[in-house]
Order: structure tokens, then C-alpha cells, then sequence
């Protein structure tokens, strides 16, 4: 939305970090069964800027569990409305700590897939 964006109508990196990040704690919910909470975000670097109105997808890469932790890789890619070419925007590794009904970092199952 235009709100969501600055003078030359580029949407805030801001913007597209808060879905990049709902999108990898979903993976790592998904693997965590149940809460997880970003703790780190690794390397990201816009390469291109996302303009109103184009579509944005957002794929999550499980890389690795720790005892308590999870990391996931997400890709922004944009794709203009009237294109069928898409282009990466931007990608960050997302590193996120599985917690407890009290929030306290819980271990995560090493055996469930």
C-alpha cells in the first residue's frame, strides 16, 4: 500500500523484513511444534526495490536445529503484475528459539521431521 512506502514508491525494507520474518517462523514453527520467537537475522541485502502493487513471494529454507534453536533461510522474490518474470529482492537467514507456555527457550525434538 502506498503507506507502506517511500517518496519514489518503493515499499520499506522495513516492511518486507516483518513478512520475511513471519514467513521463516512459520517454517520454524512447523518444525518447533509450537512458539518460536526471531532471535538474529543474518546478511540481508536489498538487490532490487519492490514497487507498489507487485506481487512478493517469500520462500523459507529449514538449514539447520540446535537444542533450542532453528535457522531458516528466507527469499523475497518480486514479480510486476503485468510480467511473468520474477526477480530475488533480497534473502537473510533468520535465526529463531523455540519457547515454552512461559516463554523460556524449551529443547526442540531432535527426532520429529
Amino acid at each position: 500500500m502506498p503507506a507502506d512506502t517511500n517518496p519514489a514508491g518503493d515499499i520499506f525494507g522495513g516492511w518486507l523484513m516483518a513478512h520475511m520474518d513471519q514467513a521463516g517462523a512459520t517454517v520454524a514453527l512447523r518444525r518447533a511444534r509450537g512458539r518460536v520467537a526471531t532471535i538474529a537475522v543474518e546478511g540481508m541485502k536489498f538487490h532490487r526495490p519492490v514497487k507498489v502493487g507487485d506481487e512478493v513471494s517469500l520462500y523459507g529454507t529449514l538449514l539447520a536445529v540446535g537444542r533450542t534453536s532453528i535457522r531458516v533461510e528466507v527469499e523475497a522474490w518480486r514479480r510486476d503484475r503485468a510480467s511473468d518474470d520474477a526477480s530475488r529482492v533480497t534473502e537473510a537467514v533468520f535465526t529463531f528459539v523455540a519457547l515454552d507456555a512461559a516463554g523460556l527457550p524449551r529443547p526442540v525434538d531432535q527426532n520429529a521431521q
